[in-house]
């Protein structure tokens, strides 16, 4: 069942019974001035017939009057009078016949016949006078002319006195129809000031609203809506202001930008919404981590911003930023699922380190990648680790050129049997040989490259020069198969396959011969569509190997799954075999675990002999480090491998283990 809104509706019957009150009083105001017209009107027409049977009286008066004056007078001038106002009356009787109401119209024409036979007699007494007639007989017909008058003043009296009874009674009823407008205008008034009253709450109460949305609309439009914190249009707003107060008293600003390790990891197998609740955490401990003027922003995903202003140096900022990283890094309970919580923070501080707004975030990101990548929890911007210089940028918009100009040179590093020194494989490693900068090493423009479309041409590039040379080793009698390291976009397009096999009918080159090297990172950024290229590659019969094996999180949930064929244990595990137990015991694990998933192993980063003693001791068979061979041109490892034996297949012979 629909909800009532009683507010709205109770809007709605305000207004509306507003605008029918006002109607009401429009109508009435209307009548009022309509009533009072007519009134205006009729006492004028009123007033105008009164005045006649006034002015009738007045002239029947003075014709009385002469007649008296004209019996008294001695001769023609002092008998003038009467014959002048003779018939005087007879206008009068005229219009009030021709205009007046119907009761006027005949009382107008019964007074009019009196009227005739008494201007008669008067004619007739002046035409007695005139003859000469005896007093007797003139006397006689005065009396008679004198009773005419008498009847004519009381019938001209009585239509003056009934018009003004009929005024009255009309004023009366004016006043009667008056007052009840008065009444009526009170209550329609009284009611729409009521309304009005409400009209004016309801309007109140709207602004109220208006205002409140607009308040939470700026706030919406300024602020995460997931976790309340500022966003990013809020931060560079702070930011422009934190620095012109920097600029005014001299004072530093530290910006920090932070990265959630794992997070993906955690969308990805406890679904987002454990996910937006671990962001809540995040923001929760940033911000009761800093000052109050502090500023702290969600800039979208799992990377967060802290502004401070006023910081004092940019050693209080590294301070500041160890106390952030301290304070994030404890356990979230995620609705029941207790997960480990860890990120990068990337520090940059106005004036040391950028001069704007837009500098400053971007020193503080590259620091902040830096981080990430030296795992080192926090990083201060460090222009000598800033891939995004001018300098590296002109770097990276020739490496298109480079790539088509053939200016790539590849190192290769061989891969052996710990056992027998029997050459199994090489890496190759890319370099680039600028004619005006020297030797490039890759470091300064593989990552760059992988940020870019660039990733797809060098890889084929790489691929292209390491079958090429697979194939003049074939031909001088040694088999070395090849290892390329692969980018995860390559990985994840699902088109490579398709030109990897192209590469392989190209080259002629058996694909067993060639083997390309993942990192951990690319199997977990899209386990679904990595893992159907991976299948797609293993089909056409190239090998898959891990590389840096054991630095990454997330893996070896998915080793299982992975049509791989190898895992490279890093360096770091290594290094140190020959005198950390705990590593020794690492390698040990990887080595059962490679064993138990029928998988190959590689030691990478053999330095010495004894640990390649330590190796062959354990149960490693292959490695590669600078103790067998340094990364070296095609050129300079083709006479090096001409002093070791190569092994002719995948089955590795046995034999006295050979000085390195």
């Amino acid at each position: 069942m629909p909800r009532i809104n009683l507010r709205k509706i109770g809007a709605r019957a305000a207004v509306g019974g507003l605008t029918l009150g006002l109607a009401a009083l429009a109508g009435l105001a209307l009548w009022s001035t309509d009533s009072t017209a007519q009134t205006t009107a009729w006492l004028r027409e009123h007033d105008a017939v009164s005045d006649r049977w006034g002015r009738t009286l007045e002239a029947i008066s003075v014709e009385s009057e002469a007649l008296t004056d004209f019996l008294m007078a001695s001769d023609e001038i002092g008998r003038s009078p009467l014959k002048s106002a003779l018939r005087s009356a007879e206008e009068h009787l005229s219009w009030l016949e021709a205009h007046g109401d119907p009761t006027d119209e005949a009382q107008a024409r019964s007074v009019h016949d009196s009227y005739r036979s008494y201007t008669e007699s008067l004619s007739y007494v002046i035409e007695l006078t005139d003859a000469g007639a005896g007093e007797d007989e003139v006397a006689a017909e005065v009396q008679q002319a004198g009773l005419g008058a008498a009847s004519l003043r009381k019938l001209a009296m009585f239509n003056q006195s009934r018009k003004r009874l009929e005024r009255n009674a009309y004023l009366e009823q004016v006043d009667i129809r008056n007052q009840r407008a008065e009444v009526a205008a009170k209550v329609i008034g009284g009611v729409d000031f009521l309304l009005l009253m409400m009209c004016g709450a309801v309007l109140l109460g709207y602004q109220r609203r208006i205002e409140r949305q607009a308040g939470e609309s700026r706030h919406q439009a300024l602020h995460d809506g997931l976790t309340g914190v500022a966003n990013r249009v809020l931060l560079n707003d702070r930011i422009e202001q934190a620095l012109r107060a920097g600029h005014r008293h001299g004072e530093a600003v530290g910006l920090l930008l932070l990265d959630l390790n794992r997070f993906k990891e955690i969308n990805d197998t406890l679904g987002h919404h454990k996910g937006d609740i671990l962001l809540q955490h995040v923001a929760a401990r940033l911000s009761g981590a800093v000052r109050d003027y502090d500023t702290v922003a969600r800039l979208g995903g799992d990377e967060f911003a802290v502004l401070l202003p006023r910081v004092g140096s940019a050693e209080h900022a590294m301070e500041v930023a160890h106390r952030v990283l301290n304070a994030l890094q404890c356990p979230a309970d995620l609705d029941g699922i207790v997960v480990d919580v860890s990120g990068s923070i990337g520090l940059a501080v106005y004036p040391t380190h950028s001069v704007n707004a837009e500098t400053l975030l971007q020193h503080a990101d590259v620091a902040m990648y830096v981080a990430k990548r030296g795992h080192l929890g926090v990083a201060m911007y460090d222009p000598a680790a800033d891939h995004h210089s001018v300098e590296q940028l002109g770097l990276i918009g020739e490496l298109r050129r480079a790539i088509d100009e053939g200016e790539l040179v590849l190192h290769f590093q061989p891969k052996l049997d710990v056992r027998t020194g029997v050459v199994c494989g090489a890496e190759a490693l890319v370099r680039w040989q600028h004619p005006t900068r020297g030797l490039v090493p890759p470091n300064d423009f593989i990552p760059k490259a992988e940020q870019s479309d660039l990733i797809h041409p060098l890889t084929e590039y790489v691929m292209h020069a390491a079958l090429r040379q697979h194939r003049e080793w074939l031909a001088d009698g040694m088999r070395v198969p090849v290892a390329v390291n692969i980018a995860t976009r390559c990985l994840l397009d699902p088109d490579f396959p398709a030109r990897v096999r192209d590469l392989l009918a190209e080259h002629e080159v058996s694909a067993d011969q060639l083997t390309l090297e993942i990192t951990e990172s690319a199997l977990i950024a899209d386990p679904v569509a990595g893992a159907a290229v991976l299948g797609r590659l293993r089909d056409l019969g190239v090998r898959l190997s891990i590389d840096d094996f054991g630095t990454g999180y997330s893996s070896m949930a998915y080793l299982q799954s992975m049509p791989l064929h190898e895992i490279k244990i890093d360096r770091r595990f290594v290094a140190s075999l020959a005198t950390s137990s705990g590593d020794e015991a690492i390698v040990r694990a990887i080595l059962d675990l490679a064993r138990g998933l029928d998988l190959e192993v590689v030691a990478e980063g053999v330095e010495d002999e004894d640990t390649r003693a330590s190796l062959a001791a354990i149960g490693c068979e292959l490695a590669q480090g600078y103790h067998f061979c340094r990364p070296a041109p095609a050129a300079d490892l083709t006479g090096w491998l001409a002093q070791h034996r190569c092994a002719p297949d995948r089955s590795y012979e046995e034999a006295e283990p050979a000085i390195a």
